[in-house]
């Protein structure tokens, strides 16, 4: 069961980057501290206390002021509020976690488990959102847009220095660490591209997908790695995958591979991924996540060559928020009530993770 919430006021805190001037210019943003996922009214005409801030690091943050007695603290990976073993141990009310989003990885999972703590995200949510995003540096990338985007606003003209590592899409071999539910999207959008598909994760995809999208499994992933010419990371964050991309594996890949990470910044070996870019052994890395979150102005990532980086936007479109916001909505009515979450919600329940964070 999920903690259940009995019928006296909660103190449900939410921490969400700040919009500032573009809070007023969409209705619908509603993934931002001043949208605070459009539930103020709802919860506040229930009697529950909703606080929300973007002020989320150290000991000396408006977070930590309510750490001893929140209920719920809802988060997104968008800008993480990093929810540590001291934090959880300080937090004496603390029933709920909710990850307003996909990715749970900035909450210390194990200690939330045993805290008898319910961690929970809604799953589905943006994985359209990412897998277009996905798509769309795929292309960047390949086709060296960049250079040419920069030569327009620099006043410049130079075709030659644009199309000497211009490429099609078509034909090249492209492979996805990870096949969950945004791999699979990408997969199924790469298929009119005609391309090599290959995929590797730890289970095989249904017969049926592998046939509509051709894509092929790889059992071993150093062997899909030495075939591709773009590699996708679509694996969440674990003790396993923590510094999976290191030196050493990046060598393993075709000289001048292209890199797509919107899974997690720490999958990769930060120094390793500016070195190879620098080599030219990654021929482009293009992401949106980072380690930490926000990145500091002085990340080696920014200033390496042959990047396409963003902050941490694919999963934040308006349609992905209106989604994560109505999920976040429905979890929290369950918990009022006293009910079960959908099953495929749960990152963390009755002291049990996930399989994906095994």
């Amino acid at each position: 069961m999920c903690s259940q919430a009995s019928a006296e006021s909660k103190k449900i805190v939410g921490v969400f980057y700040k919009a500032n001037e573009y809070a007023s210019m969409n209705p619908n943003f509603v993934g931002s501290l001043e949208g605070a996922l459009g539930i103020r009214d709802w919860l506040e005409s229930q009697g529950h206390q909703y606080i929300v801030t973007d002020d989320k690091e150290g000991l000396d943050s408006e977070l930590e002021k309510h750490i001893p007695d929140l209920h719920v603290l809802i988060t997104t990976p968008f800008h993480p509020a990093y929810v540590t073993a001291e934090r959880i141990k300080r937090a004496k009310n603390l029933q709920l976690l909710l990850t307003a989003g996909i990715g749970s990885d900035h909450i210390d999972l194990k200690a939330a488990a045993a805290a008898g703590l319910t961690v929970a995200e809604v799953t589905g949510s943006n994985v359209v959102s990412v897998a277009e995003d996905e798509l769309m540096r795929i292309l960047i990338l390949v086709r060296n847009f960049l250079p040419g985007y920069h030569q327009v606003i620099n006043g410049e003209w130079n075709v030659a220095a644009i199309a000497y590592r211009a490429y099609d899409l078509e034909g090249k071999t492209v492979g996805t660490v990870g096949a969950g539910r945004i791999g699979k999207l990408l997969l199924q959008r790469l298929k009119p591209f005609n391309c090599n598909l290959l995929y590797h994760d730890r289970l095989k995809m249904d017969p049926e997908l592998e046939k509509q999208t051709g894509a092929k499994f790889e059992e071993d992933l150093d062997s899909l790695l030495s075939k591709c010419d773009v590699v996708v990371i679509n694996t969440p964050l674990t003790e396993k995958t923590r510094g999976m991309f290191d030196k050493e594996r990046i060598a393993k890949m075709k000289k001048g591979v292209l890199i797509v990470n919107n899974a997690r910044g720490a999958i990769m070996d930060t120094q390793a991924v500016v070195d190879a870019c620098s080599s030219g052994q990654i021929g482009g890395y293009s992401g949106d996540v980072w380690n930490p979150q926000p990145a500091p102005k002085d990340h080696p990532w920014r200033y390496m060559p042959n990047q396409a980086m963003t902050p941490h936007i694919s999963g934040t479109t308006i349609d992905g928020q209106l989604r994560y916001a109505a999920g976040v909505k429905d979890m929290l009515d369950r918990y009022f009530k006293g009910e079960e979450f959908p099953p495929q919600n749960y990152i963390v329940k009755e002291g049990k993770l996930a399989s994906q964070y095994l």
